[in-house]
Parts: structure tokens; C-alpha cells; sequence
């Protein structure tokens, strides 16, 4: 069987081909994980949980890996920027 028959729907589904498919998951993870800790939904251990990690630690590194920041200096930096303002200020 040709190489590039298989590899089409790949490109369709995990964006032309650009990111193999476990970078792809990683990526879709880690985005849920950032929108979870931006809400304050869950913890950190919850979150790992919940989104199949084996230890908090794994997802921590591998949160560090994508972003550049720990889960805790993300989560800070969200609320920083994103702190409420009482309707006098506004």
C-alpha cells in the first residue's frame, strides 16, 4: 500500500500533516488543562485525574514542556490579568 494514502487522512484531521498525532492529543490536553485552571474548576490532582495523567508531576512537566510556565505560574499570571474590577471602576 502507498505511504501517502495512509498518511492523507492524517494531514486532514492533525493539521496538514505538521504534528504527529500524540503531539496533536498533548497539545488538545494541555489546552483543557490551561482552560480548567483559567476557571478554577478543578485542582491540579483533579485535573490530572480526570484527563488520564499518571502523576501530577507528569503533568506538570508536560505542562512546562508545551507552555513554558508551571500549571502555578499560568494559573497566577491568569488571575493577575484577569482580576474582576467593581463596576465604579469600569
Amino acid at each position: 500500500m502507498n505511504c501517502t494514502r495512509l498518511q492523507a487522512p492524517e494531514r486532514l484531521i492533525f493539521g496538514g500533516g505538521r504534528h504527529h498525532p500524540e503531539q496533536y492529543i498533548i497539545q488538545q490536553k494541555i489546552e483543557r488543562v490551561k482552560e480548567l485552571l483559567f476557571y478554577d474548576e478543578l485542582n491540579l490532582s483533579e485535573i490530572s485525574y480526570k484527563l488520564g495523567y499518571s502523576s501530577v508531576a507528569h503533568l506538570s512537566a508536560q505542562f512546562k514542556k508545551v507552555t513554558g510556565q508551571t500549571p502555578s505560574q499560568f494559573k497566577a499570571a491568569r488571575s493577575a490579568g484577569n482580576a474582576r474590577r467593581s463596576l465604579d471602576a469600569i
